[in-house]
This record gives C-alpha cells, structure tokens and sequence, in this order.
C-alpha cells in the first residue's frame, strides 16, 4: 500500500499542524485552461514532459484529471455511512489528482521506477495518467486523443474494458461523453495560450 504523504519536509511527521498548510489548493477556474496554466506556474511544464513521454495531449490528460479530482491533492471517495449515519469505510482506495488505487500505483511504480512518487503531486499524478494511457493505446488500441474511450478504460480498467463493462453503466458512458467533450474544450483553449506557455517555459524548445 502506498502511503502518500502531503509533504515532502520531515516536520510533517512530527508537527501535523503543518500538514493543512502543505496541501495545494485546486485552481480557482478548473473550467479554463489557460487560467488553470497561468495560476499554477509549474503544472504546464509537468504535463509537457508527460506528453513528450508518453504521448498523451495536455489536454486528455487534464480532462482526465478534471473528472477525477477536479484538482484536489488530498480527494477520495467518500466514506460509507454506518445505518446511514456513522461515516465508515471508504468504497476503494482511491486517491490523490488521479484517484488511482493503491495496487494501481503500486504496479506504477514498479513499470516506471518512480519511487518517492505520491499521488498528491501533480507531476506524478500526470505522468502516471499518461503511462496509464499509453498502456491502454498499446494493450486496446485506443488513440491517445480519444479522451473517451481513454476514460472508460481508465476507470474499468483493462480487463473490464476488453469486456465492455461499460455498457452495463449508462452513467459511466455519460461521464465519459462529459471527459470528451471537456478534451475539446481545454483543446481548443490551449491554442489560444500555448504559444505563451512555451515562451515562459524555456525548458520548451519550440
């Protein structure tokens, strides 16, 4: 089980009043791109270098992302209520930007050597959706564009995606529709801001 911590610094294990002042705030406009670019300075390189290696678009990631978490470091399912009153178990253990569970990150980290990786960091959060998304081109053959099929196949899972699972959940292929059409939006917003973002990441030689 992989135990993500908020913070990187020692003093969390021993000060936890600090822990609060670590965790990072989702960004103001989720709904804008470029906004969500310009307020977190980092996040846009660490989707780059998630793209140029493993070739899923900025965009389909953040889709992915946006449905997930909608941003939130620290989100997980909310907890089973005990005779509908008492807050219980949660109903997995899914965490963090990509919500991925525990033998997911596991499996992870062991493909990738990304040891240290948390789930509440954006830039591993990115770089395991775009592995994850890569393995669902090369093992399914969706297109790494195709931010719905992705989607499907992200949250069923492989196997459950060769199944068609899916189509026993009606909601869930709605929710998949909502991911794509969110991947053309951000898509489209990021034409109007990507020239700016490469110019202010010269990490980017474009």
């Amino acid at each position: 089980m992989i135990m993500a911590a908020r913070c990187k610094s020692p003093l969390a294990f021993t000060l936890p009043l600090l822990i609060a002042g670590c965790a990072t705030t989702p960004p103001s406009n989720i709904n804008d791109l470029c906004a969500i670019f310009d307020e977190k300075d980092d996040w846009y390189e660490d989707a780059k270098a998630a793209e140029k290696r493993w070739g899923t678009p900025v965009h389909v990631q953040m889709a992915i992302m946006r449905q997930e978490s909608a941003f939130r470091d620290d989100a997980q399912p909310a907890r089973r209520k005990l005779l509908g009153i008492v807050p219980w178990t949660r109903p997995s253990s899914a965490y963090g930007y990509p919500q991925a569970k525990d033998g997911t990150w596991d499996w992870y980290i062991s493909k990738t050597g990304n040891r240290g990786a948390d789930r509440d960091d954006f830039s591993d959060a990115v770089d395991f959706i775009g592995w994850y998304t890569n393995i669902s081109n090369k093992k399914l053959g969706i297109s790494k564009w195709d931010a719905k099929h992705q989607y499907l196949a992200y949250h069923e899972g492989h196997g459950g995606y060769s199944n068609r699972s899916y189509n026993r959940k009606p909601w869930l292929i709605g929710v998949a529709d909502k991911v794509g059409r969110q991947s053309k939006t951000y898509a489209a917003q990021l034409k109007k801001c990507e020239k700016s973002l490469n110019k202010s990441n010269s990490f980017w030689p474009f």
